[in-house]
């Protein structure tokens, strides 16, 4: 039993798998804060402009 916790406690397999979904997740995260910020920095160019034209 000692033997089987010492190789489970330093078993390794499938860690990678585990940190590179934490990765990506964390970079999907990034990039959905960034889209919302670009989107609502293009609405409001967008809107300057329609009002703009319609004042002309």
């Amino acid at each position: 039993m000692k033997t089987f916790w010492k190789r489970f406690w330093k078993d390794t397999e499938g860690q990678d798998l585990v940190e590179y979904a934490l990765i990506v997740a964390a970079i999907a995260l990034g990039m959905v804060a960034t889209i919302r910020g670009i989107a609502q920095a293009l609405n409001s160019l967008y809107e300057s402009i329609s009002s703009a034209l319609t004042s002309i």
